[in-house]
């Protein structure tokens, strides 16, 4: 008898995770189909934030994790201006992006494959220089470490990478 309930349980657990995937996709009950994340409302607030809203909160949570002291405090002064920097200029190149898509759209337009190619290289180049920069600072604020801080440097301070899409069904960003 309990294998019987157990099986039934089971059974009508795994039929209501095969059927999410299709339900999720039927959209809102207002008929609107399916919105991609980037375009959900939550309370009135956009769903993806700015780099420079979540900036803050990463430095918080690296200072404390590093165990940053008074000692290292000039390095990671150095450090944290940068990526602030980046931040703010990461957010210049979102909203300029969301203005020329607008417009594309408003236009009917698509960019030819050259177009696209001639993107991704500014991207690559930028993201490059980036790095650099970032490389630059990070040396010393990795060289005045211990080595139990390098270790947790060396977890958290790594390529965040996944090797796609990022579960949002976008090409990987450069």
């Amino acid at each position: 008898m309990k294998k019987t309930v157990m099986s039934a349980v089971v059974s009508a657990a795994l039929a209501t995770l095969a059927a999410a995937p299709a339900l999720a996709q039927t959209g809102s009950p207002g008929g609107d189909g399916p919105r991609h994340f980037a375009q959900r409302q939550h309370d009135g607030q956009r769903a993806v934030r700015l780099p420079s809203e979540r900036v803050e909160a990463r430095l918080a949570y690296l200072k404390t994790a590093l165990k940053i002291t008074d000692a290292q405090q000039a390095q990671w002064n150095a450090f944290a201006g940068t990526l602030r920097k980046h931040a703010l200029e990461a957010d210049q190149r979102v909203q300029a992006m969301r203005a020329e898509r607008g417009a594309r759209r408003e236009q009917g337009a698509r960019p030819t494959a050259i177009e696209r190619m001639e993107r991704g290289q500014v991207r690559l180049s930028a993201a490059s220089a980036r790095l650099a920069e970032t490389l630059a600072v990070a040396k010393p604020l990795y060289a005045a470490l211990s080595p139990e801080q390098q270790k947790t440097a060396d977890e958290l301070l790594a390529a965040r990478r996944h090797g796609g899409s990022r579960h949002t069904g976008r090409r990987p960003r450069a």
